[in-house]
């Protein structure tokens, strides 16, 4: 016969108090090495190359700004902000300024509109309709330099174009790229011609992102083409339209590959001269350092202020749709 022993009751309130004691208890702290490690083996590279190849050459850029410095001359002098001062009221950087933004705006509504043409054509399932995808995206992966110099050969004043234009009758076809009224607006057209495919490929992926109840549900209540394209579809491709715009804005301010091939900032003084090339021309060629840097500093903000502001403004229209 067993005896069976029994633990004395707790006593009244022991419970309770013992339960309040584990609750009112401090949490665990957890290590934070596992977070530590995440951001080694994953932000850690990344921002290793920002700083290297981002970072380190803007800070250079700025302190070699700052000064006069020459890589063939010897002696290099802290001069502060005279760099600036002196490129904001020069006739060669405000006319560089004058022909980029001239040249940007070209870039940023052509393509736009001609790539959301395409895309709208291009829209509809089908083996010819996939290949041709395809070759509107070639000139994309193409590089700048071999864009340049296969429409320098078609445009100069004895190329394709004019002979063909000599052959319909015209007797003195226009100089596309030796006439300073027309030399940069056919550069434009070039730049334009080779992002015509990145636009179109955006679009074609908001398009294909609509809904087709919207579509349905407008063609039941009685809408044509053209208004359940500006209803239904337009408002659709606002992101779309973000992204493209940023993108063309950002070739815009940069282009040189195309301007040194073609025209080499000519014809005559600074006719197709962008703010890229006039940086190379004074850092590499004139050799002034100091100045250059800080050419391409004002062009980072100039960059940098305009494309915030056309991205902020773009996604504003997206909410607001």
């Amino acid at each position: 016969m067993s005896t069976v022993t029994k633990s004395p009751a707790p006593a009244a309130g022991s419970g309770t108090a013992s339960h309040r004691a584990s609750a009112g208890a401090a949490p665990t702290r957890r290590s934070s090495w596992p977070a530590v490690r995440h951001f080694l083996g994953f932000g850690a590279p990344g921002l290793l190359f920002y700083a290297c190849f981002v970072a380190a050459p803007v800070l250079l850029s700025l302190g070699y700004s700052l000064t006069n410095a020459n890589q063939f001359a010897p002696g290099t002098d802290f001069v502060g902000l005279d760099n600036y001062t002196r490129l904001l009221t020069d006739d060669t950087f405000l006319t560089a300024l004058e022909v980029t933004t001239v040249l940007t705006l070209i870039i940023v509504i052509v393509p736009n509109a001609a790539g959301l043409a395409v895309a709208v054509l291009l829209d509809k399932r089908g083996r010819l309709y996939t290949a041709l995808r395809g070759v509107f995206f070639v000139p994309v992966v193409l590089s700048s330099v071999v864009v340049s110099v296969v429409w320098q050969a078609m445009l100069t004043d004895d190329g394709l174009v004019n002979t063909l234009l000599r052959s319909l009758g015209v007797a003195s076809p226009p100089g596309w790229l030796s006439d300073p009224d027309l030399a940069l607006y056919s550069v434009g057209f070039i730049i334009s011609w080779q992002m015509l495919g990145f636009c179109a490929v955006v679009y074609l992926a908001g398009l294909q992102g609509v809904p087709q109840e919207l579509h349905e549900a407008a063609q039941i209540d009685g809408a044509g083409a053209w208004l359940r394209f500006r209803k239904v579809t337009w408002p659709m491709l606002a992101p779309a339209l973000t992204i493209n715009t940023v993108m063309l804005l950002i070739t815009g301010f940069k282009a040189y590959d195309h301007i040194q091939v073609l025209t080499n900032g000519g014809p005559g003084t600074g006719t197709t001269a962008t703010l890229a090339f006039d940086v190379i021309q004074t850092g590499f060629t004139a050799n002034r350092t100091g100045e250059a840097s800080a050419m391409a500093l004002l062009m980072l903000v100039f960059v940098a202020a305009i494309s915030s502001f056309a991205l902020k403004f773009l996604q504003r229209r997206e909410v607001d749709f």
